[in-house]
């Protein structure tokens, strides 16, 4: 098994979209209703919320219903302070601005405009 993409499911396709596409700087064809960007060899995907109303109204009626849970993306840079006035001018909301963490990584955390959160991380040299 491979993942190949992770979907964020929006009302606002497009601005998310376009969000995460100057994010990694990249271009896409925009629409409302399905985008994907892509981030290396895998991709982040944006579809409307409508597109699951099926399986949560489903999973309703089945007495099993959805659980929404949090998640944070990832992204693996090799500069984390070299991004970080780039990504500012995005208007983000910073959660963590660029810290050294005690396991070695420089991090910094900040909200997409729907308040999803993404990690941007780069690894320490190899000693």
């Amino acid at each position: 098994m491979e993942l190949v993409q992770s979907r964020i499911v929006t009302d606002d396709v497009e601005g998310l979209a376009s969000f995460y596409a100057a994010l990694m700087e990249t271009s896409v064809a925009l629409n409302e209703y399905y985008v994907e960007v892509p981030v290396g060899q895998v991709s982040v995907g944006f579809s409307k919320r409508r597109f699951t109303e099926y399986q949560e109204s489903q999973a309703a009626r089945t007495g099993n219903p959805c659980r929404r849970s949090g998640f944070v993306l990832d992204f693996l840079v090799d500069d984390v302070d070299a991004e970080y006035e780039r990504i500012a001018a995005l208007g983000v909301d910073w959660v963590m601005p660029p810290t050294s963490q005690p396991w070695g990584c420089r991090a910094m955390i900040f909200a997409d405009p729907e308040g999803n959160l993404i990690n941007v991380f780069s690894r320490p040299p190899p000693c």
